[in-house]
């Protein structure tokens, strides 16, 4: 019988991710191993946008605060970044092209 967590795991393994849920070889699950590794993971592996908090410096990134896939996505962490780091140098980038940038205040 199927637990509910490699059916969960199955689900994903047919949509091309390979994630798994729970441990392989569950006691009383029938099924194979959820994950397949037969895929490209670099297609997976892909997050070109990401939001960076720069030194106070300037001349250098101290964090990456988000990374994904989705121009929206990204763009509501960047403003978050804004927000939660007023005086900082933030950045927002896809791939090595600069999308947007919060300097903070000149003072």
């Amino acid at each position: 019988m199927a637990t509910y967590s490699s059916a969960l795991a199955s689900n994903h393994e047919s949509l091309g991710y390979l994630y798994s849920f729970a441990p392989e070889n569950e006691p009383g699950d029938d099924e194979g191993s959820p994950a397949s590794h037969e895929h490209d993971p670099a297609e997976h592996d892909e997050l070109p946008y990401k939001v960076e908090l720069w030194n106070t410096a300037k001349n250098g990134v101290e964090q990456v605060l988000a990374v994904t896939a989705n121009a929206s996505i990204g763009y509501a962490a960047y403003y978050a970044a804004t927000r939660e780091h007023p005086d900082r140098y933030v950045t927002l980038r896809h791939k090595n092209s600069f999308v947007s940038r919060w300097n903070g205040p000149a003072n």
